[in-house]
């Protein structure tokens, strides 16, 4: 018997609970392949308008940066678009950086959407397992009740150890699940410090160059 046969006998002793864990695991896959699509789309985006926008603003030309920002879609985008908006008609730094923050408020959940529940589906396919092996049990002993006093022990055995399968594939498929929730939630995570550190480095350039304004006015 190959390695596939025993997988598809290994998989068909289990019983119905089986059908159940199966389709979470799926759709925890499905969720986590999304996610890390689109987190790897928002992060390529990012880095290209960050790279695009850093010598621009750098120069102090804020006009051409507004314009760039009114163009793109990117969360790096938004962000900056907030700030430049209010640059040159705020005075305060505190004021940009609060209107920035708001709207890092907006970005996070989108960051997020979604990750959490591959936590729920590892969760939902380890008790789904557990809750298989006990009904498993419970069939198994009222099975034996009845059998030859013979055969009990033989009965058993063979039944215990059909009804541990679905605790084993729960287990196989949240286990895999935990991981890429882990790393999803890091790769989020990642993505805010970016979009932090690109709010700091732009409200910095701001100041910079107010303060620049100031001393030529008063020169």
């Amino acid at each position: 018997m190959g390695i596939v046969d025993n997988i598809v006998a290994f998989f068909l002793e289990g019983g119905f609970w089986m059908y159940p864990i199966m389709a979470v695991g799926a759709v925890g896959l499905a969720t986590a392949l999304e996610r890390f699509v689109r987190l790897a789309q928002i992060e390529r985006a990012n880095k290209a308008m960050w790279e695009k926008m850093q010598p621009v603003m750098a120069k102090g030309d804020f006009d051409s940066a507004r314009k760039m920002t009114a163009n793109d879609k990117s969360t790096v985008g938004r962000l900056l678009e907030v700030g430049l908006e209010l640059q040159g008609t705020v005075r305060r730094r505190e004021d940009i950086e609060i209107a920035m923050e708001e709207e890092m408020m907006g970005i996070i959940p989108l960051l997020e959407k979604r990750i959490g529940s591959i936590g729920l589906f590892a969760n939902v396919a380890t008790l789904l397992g557990l809750l298989g092996t006990i009904l498993g049990l419970i069939a198994a002993f009222s099975a034996v009740a009845n059998a030859n006093p013979a055969e009990k022990a033989d009965l058993l055995s063979a039944s215990i150890s059909i009804a541990m399968n679905t605790t084993a594939f729960g287990l196989i498929t949240a286990i895999p699940l935990l991981f890429i929730h882990h790393f999803l939630n890091y790769k989020s995570g990642m993505i805010v410090d970016s979009l932090e550190m690109v709010s700091v480095r732009t409200l910095n350039v701001i100041s910079r160059n107010s303060k620049r304004v100031a001393m030529e006015k008063a020169a």
